[in-house]
């Protein structure tokens, strides 16, 4: 018999999997859920970024493209991010086109760090910043923000996270699970504190194009963090494309070179349907997110005003999909709240704990769904919090 234990990587068998993964494997058992869990924007890709795929099909646009991506993909990158964001990024030297964001997250961190660099994550966040950085022999420092703060990363915390070992800060805003984020004059008083040390901001903004209320500021467009920032985003969300799987890092060109030589030897380049529809969508998509998104702050407002008639504490979400209710009165874990929800009246939500420790006593809830779904799903937790009182 193989022992198995002595052939494979303790660095790999010592990261736990997605918190997420238990409470999904539950609910797969389960009829008549209603599911406000996940992530994805029920909205089909638009026809004409669908069309653009086919037709590249057909034209027999089916090989390899360069490692960094069809330099077309990567020009459009560039203008889209100049239209809607005001910055400047040169597509020959500083734009690699990825398999959807989370490539981009785990190129950015293997090209940075060494063995024992520390790496800031703000917490509640998005679940792979913490294991990509141990894969990458980085050591994950937890940052907990806190709901009085709207869950914004405060220049006090950062100070307090930071040692002569911080080699990166993630900035995971928008935020996903929380649907915080951070204002100009916000990210203003981080980049003081940066632009004094020689740190690597990993800037997340896949969400960017999703904020109600106020415009998304990027961290690379303030004074002098361009050259210290790595910015990571994709078309899943703001385009609906999650299953195309296409992704972009911008970053400086030092930065860039490695990143691209280990997207080289890992993966070759990003499908070629999914680089043509995606240069379709940044040049003509505009409309689309503007439309998506009025119907996504629709459903926001719709869902904070259920959870607050229910006597749930949180704060009306500024960004992303995603709303993050505290539950912490009623005297049980996350996880507990969820599962009973779950079993009692098949309403799925995800407990706050799969984003981190400091999740605890908060749940996050999706509301990229339909205004159907989301009225039906908050009928059955208003009777299980009625019921709980």
């Amino acid at each position: 018999m193989i022992d198995y234990s002595k052939i494979l990587s303790s660095k790999v068998t010592s990261i736990k999997p997605s918190g997420i993964r238990k409470f999904f494997d539950i609910l797969d058992e389960m009829d008549d859920v209603i599911s406000l869990t996940v992530g994805q924007p029920d909205f089909d890709t638009p026809w004409h970024i669908r069309e653009a795929g086919i037709n590249s099909l057909e034209d027999g646009r089916t090989y390899y493209t360069s490692n960094s991506g069809l330099l077309e993909f990567r020009r459009e990158v560039c203008n889209y991010l100049e239209r809607r964001f005001g910055l400047s990024y040169t597509p020959e030297t500083e734009v690699l086109c990825t398999v959807g964001g989370s490539e981009a997250i785990d190129l950015a961190m293997r090209a940075v760090l060494e063995p024992g660099d520390e790496v800031i994550v703000v917490e509640p966040s998005f679940v792979c910043y913490g294991p990509l950085a141990s894969l990458a022999g980085g050591i994950p420092v937890v940052v907990n923000t806190e709901l009085k703060d709207k869950f914004k990363l405060t220049p006090e915390k950062l100070l307090a996270a930071i040692s002569d070992k911080t080699k990166m800060l993630i900035l995971p805003y928008p935020s996903n699970p929380t649907g915080g984020i951070m204002t100009k004059e916000e990210l203003e008083k981080i980049a003081d504190i940066v632009r004094e040390r020689n740190i690597i901001v990993l800037s997340d903004e896949i969400y960017a194009e999703l904020t109600y209320g106020k415009k998304h500021v990027s961290f690379a467009s303030l004074p002098g963090m361009k050259e210290r920032t790595i910015l990571v985003s994709g078309l899943s969300k703001a385009y609906a494309m999650t299953g195309w799987r296409l992704g972009y890092a911008c970053a400086p060109k030092e930065i860039m070179q490695q990143m691209v030589k280990l997207h080289q030897y890992a993966i070759m380049c990003a499908p070629t349907t999914s680089q043509y529809a995606g240069i379709e969508a940044l040049r003509n998509g505009d409309e689309d997110i503007e439309f998506m998104k009025e119907s996504y702050d629709q459903r926001r407002k719709l869902i904070h005003a259920g959870l607050k008639k229910m006597g749930l504490d949180s704060f009306e979400p500024e960004g992303a999909f995603y709303i993050f209710p505290n539950i912490g009165k009623f005297g049980m874990t996350s996880e507990e709240f969820c599962e009973k929800l779950l079993y009692s009246k098949h309403v799925a939500i995800v407990p706050g704990t799969a984003f981190g420790e400091s999740g605890e006593g908060f749940a996050r809830i999706s509301y990229a769904y339909s205004v159907e779904h989301i009225k039906k799903a908050l009928e059955r937790m208003e009777e299980f919090i009625e019921a709980l009182k």
